[in-house]
């Protein structure tokens, strides 16, 4: 983003903002870097570096972590399926959901729904939604790593 002219900046990290709101109000929906854009009135390759440059991740990986945060909640609550999960935070690939899953969380949605349904037991949901969100950019401790 170039800061040359002051006041195109702050317009340009206002639509920016206006997608990370977008995105966390409408996770659950259909969503692409190229609708993001298009609301955004730029180009999908525009937003993308845009976005990448203002908050550090890319837009889909941004989608993806709220999306994973929301599977969490309802992982934890333990009523749903895996599969009910992935397609009721808006993924349409059940593949995919668990693979960003494995990558953010450090394992399979259904050992974190085993494991995360045992470890919070008892606790303020304030609580859990602290201690239980997940690590962005692949930063999750894989085997050993802990």
């Amino acid at each position: 983003m170039s800061t040359a002219d002051p006041a195109h900046h702050l317009r340009e990290l206002a639509r920016l903002r206006r997608v990370k709101d977008r995105i966390d109000r409408e996770f659950a929906r259909p969503l692409d870097v190229e609708a993001l854009a298009r609301g955004a009135h730029m180009s999908a390759g525009h937003l993308s570096r845009a976005f990448k440059g203002a908050y550090g991740e890319s837009p889909y990986s941004y989608l993806m972590t709220r999306r994973i945060e929301r599977a969490m909640a309802l992982l934890r609550r333990g009523d749903l399926s895996v599969t009910e999960v992935c397609f009721a935070v808006g993924c349409s690939s059940l593949g995919t959901f668990s693979t960003r899953f494995t990558e953010l969380v450090g394992m399979p949605p259904s050992a974190y729904r085993r494991e995360a349904a045992r470890a919070t037991e008892g606790m303020p949901s304030c609580v859990v939604s602290q201690v239980t969100r997940p690590v962005r950019n692949r930063e999750a401790p894989g085997p050993g790593r802990r």
